[in-house]
């Protein structure tokens, strides 16, 4: 028999919870990385009742709520409703999250998140047991950047969503955070390496500064490491790509040309990093950001914005 100790055995830190704002701060997506998907899930259900959450949804260990910015009033019940997000408020570059719960949920709701890494403050309440608790969490307020990317391999050598993830990687920080990877099935034209698939970045930055010294660093990394004359690097500063789902659906359907692309592009307010014939499909992985296992999916369609 091994005998353990716990220094805290009732409480589970999350990882990290991030919260992405719209420019206008009228939207946002909290992000919380578990370190426990099945308290992360059982948050997940109840959560989703909450009047600010619109949408919930989870990838790998990250649940994703899209929400409302606000204050709400919550009905917490035993086992239906036992925990919800109560309010979001922007403060500057601060976002302030109130969680509450019942029980195991109070738990939660308060030091399970408030112990999460990048949260610069927290204030809650006793939890466990019978109680009702609640906590706040302060965390930085981020914007999301997407990076698209295509192109950095050869017949001979090399896969774009290797070289991407392992970029990301290295960058992921406190300023600016990797938060997703897609890869993004194309139509099969007949200038591909192989598969045909680019792949997409997603990261939320707390600032322009960290923003550009992050894509500066990637776009340092891919002239390093790409082994194509033809990479693409496209970029878009926006909460939402959907604007752009149009021009992916006609790249996974058919050969488009890069003017086509390079138009599409400045019409969207995307900019271009690196310009080679990859930006094709670059342009057309944004609006699947978050999505990856719809994306791989030739025949998947995004009917949400």
């Amino acid at each position: 028999m091994k005998e353990i100790e716990l220094n805290d055995p009732y409480t589970t830190p999350y990882r990290g919870i991030y919260a992405i704002c719209d420019k206008n701060n009228e939207y946002v997506e909290i992000v919380e990385h578990s370190n426990c998907y099945g308290g992360a899930a059982w948050s997940k259900f109840h959560y989703s009742h909450s009047p600010l959450i619109l949408k919930t949804r989870s990838i790998g260990n990250m649940i994703r709520y899209l929400a409302k910015i606000g204050t709400s009033k919550l009905e917490l019940k035993p086992s239906i409703a036992a925990a919800g997000i109560e309010s979001i408020i922007v403060d500057g570059t601060e976002v302030h999250i109130t969680y509450a719960g019942l029980g195991g949920g109070g738990v939660g709701a308060t030091k399970c998140r408030a112990f999460a890494q990048g949260v610069l403050s927290c204030n809650y309440s006793e939890s466990g047991g019978g109680r009702a608790a609640k906590g706040t969490v302060v965390v930085p307020r981020r914007e999301r950047l997407l990076i698209g990317i295509d192109d950095t391999d050869s017949k001979e050598k090399g896969a774009t969503w290797t070289l991407t993830h392992n970029i990301a990687k290295e960058l992921d920080c406190a300023e600016s955070v990797y938060l997703s990877h897609s890869l993004v099935q194309l139509f099969p034209v007949s200038a591909r390496t192989q598969n045909c698939v680019s792949t997409v970045l997603e990261f939320g930055c707390v600032d322009e500064n960290a923003k550009k010294e992050l894509l500066e660093s990637i776009k340092a990394a891919l002239l390093k490491y790409s082994v194509s004359g033809q990479t693409g690097m496209v970029v878009l500063h926006n909460f939402s790509a959907h604007d752009l789902y149009l021009y992916s659906r006609k790249c996974r359907t058919g050969e488009l040309t890069r003017e086509y692309a390079l138009q599409c592009a400045k019409d969207n307010g995307v900019e271009i990093w690196m310009d080679g014939n990859g930006v094709i499909g670059a342009l057309a992985s944004l609006s699947w950001f978050a999505r990856p296992e719809e994306s791989v999916r030739m025949d998947a369609e995004i009917h949400d914005p």
